[in-house]
């Protein structure tokens, strides 16, 4: 039978996000999010769903700390909630907020359990946002500043930072779809955010590194494999472009090689602000690893009358509750393409599960669909580490069900289950399945 055990020291981990898992989002002092505003805003979200309440972390992170400490989880990976820091984005610190991560970092040391602190999941202090937010240059220094008190708060404790969650979601689903916070939908408003971001990662890189902490520092991109429908050069290049302008290229290219992808710059060159070369000397700085969220894949063909000349093809696959197509394949190939095309130090799946129409059956929930999802994409990640692909630990998503965005709670990626009336948590058996993975370090 093939190996199917993972190296020695491999990090299993569980992920969440501040706004998704903690509610009370304006207590004690902290100040108000663009998520909040957005979600509390008549038609943006299914339901009308706010994170006023979600699963009630904020009250409840010991029961949540305990259960991961149950399923052996050795990493667990959680964002912190800016205006909790700094109600207004910058200036005055609100000393209770950050004494709630200091408390959970704490926590989760005596629990045996590796932090790995993502400092920005998508919740910005509206007060920035009332000066442009991503769009105004100036939150390069702002994030720095935030950035670097967190470093000095909680660097002797947290070894493992991410700067930025998926910026590509903050760029365009927040700034020309329109559909997350700040519900803004112009194309150059989202590309100047994807330089801006860049912008503020390599800041924060570079107060990370002036504090002198033992530690490292990365940051986790959003990835949907793109394969061409046929062979032919047009959808060949569709894929390409495609690839570049949705995945780590986009991303990554600025960051290890000082450019913007070249397809991409080939049709969307009039996008980028008009002055972008001048920042990129700043912005190409070292990191230590890449995070990669993973969900799903599409096959696409180029087609003149869409976006940037290309479309999606459904392949008759079959789907997750979100309408994601399941390609565990699309992993590997994310993976792999990521290690040959910038060869990072390290990498870590920082996000991949799935969303079901979980039940509770006599206290139970056989979620054995997600199950099959893990398991096909754990082995997609065995085949990559076999080739070659310095892949040091895996985050399932989520480690409860929680605030889905503008899906508010209809639907659930947990491996544990929260009745949002009562705020139980129920073990699916994926949570099951998923402890004695990690404790065998095998499949």
């Amino acid at each position: 039978m093939e190996n199917k055990r993972f190296p020695e020291g491999f990090k299993w981990g569980v992920a969440t996000a501040s706004y998704q898992i903690e509610g009370s989002p304006l207590a004690d002092g902290a100040g108000t999010s663009i998520w909040h505003r957005f979600s509390h805003t008549p038609g943006t979200t299914h339901n009308g769903d706010t994170g006023d309440v979600a699963c009630d972390h904020y009250h409840r992170y010991k029961e949540d700390v305990a259960i991961m400490k149950e399923l052996g989880v050795k990493a667990y990976r959680f964002s912190i909630a800016w205006p909790r820091i700094f109600p207004y984005g910058r200036g005055k610190i609100n000393l209770k907020g950050i004494d709630f991560y200091d408390r959970l970092v704490d926590e989760l040391m005596n629990a045996g359990i590796e932090p790995f602190i993502t400092l920005y999941h998508w919740d910005l202090p509206a007060a920035l946002q009332e000066k442009g937010g991503w769009m105004n240059r100036d939150i390069a220094g702002w994030f720095a500043d935030y950035a670097d008190y967190v470093f000095q708060k909680l660097g002797d404790r947290v070894k493992h930072w991410i700067t930025l969650n998926e910026p590509w979601v903050t760029a365009f689903i927040g700034h020309m779809f329109g559909t997350h916070a700040p519900g803004v939908k112009d194309v150059f408003a989202a590309f100047e955010v994807v330089h801006n971001q860049l912008r503020a990662h390599s800041r924060a890189v570079e107060a990370f590194r002036e504090e002198n902490l033992d530690g490292e520092i990365g940051i986790t991109l959003s990835n949907h494999s793109q394969a061409p429908a046929s062979q032919s050069e047009a959808d060949v290049m569709a894929a390409k472009i495609a690839h570049e302008q949705v995945n780590y290229p986009l991303f990554l290219n600025p960051i290890f090689k000082g450019d913007y992808p070249e397809h991409l710059l080939s049709v969307a060159k009039e996008y980028f602000p008009k002055d972008y070369k001048r920042d990129m000397g700043d912005i190409k700085k070292p990191i230590d690893f890449v995070g990669i969220n993973y969900y799903s894949g599409s096959l696409v063909k180029a087609d003149p009358s869409a976006p940037l000349g290309i479309k999606s093809v459904d392949r008759g696959l079959e789907k997750t509750e979100m309408g994601w197509e399941i390609y565990p394949e699309g992993l590997y190939d994310i993976l792999k393409g990521l290690q040959d095309t910038y060869n990072p130090r390290e990498v870590f799946i920082t996000e991949n599960g799935a969303a079901f129409n979980d039940k509770v059956e006599n206290g139970a929930v056989h979620d054995e669909k997600r199950i099959d999802y893990l398991k096909l994409h754990f082995e997609q990640a065995l085949r990559a580490i076999g080739d070659g692909v310095k892949l040091k630990g895996y985050f399932v998503w989520s480690l409860m069900d929680n605030y889905e965005w503008a899906e508010g709670y209809s639907k659930r990626f947990g491996i544990v289950y929260v009745d949002y009336e009562t705020q139980k948590r129920i073990l699916k058996d994926s949570a099951k399945w998923y402890s004695k993975v990690i404790a065998n370090n095998s499949l």
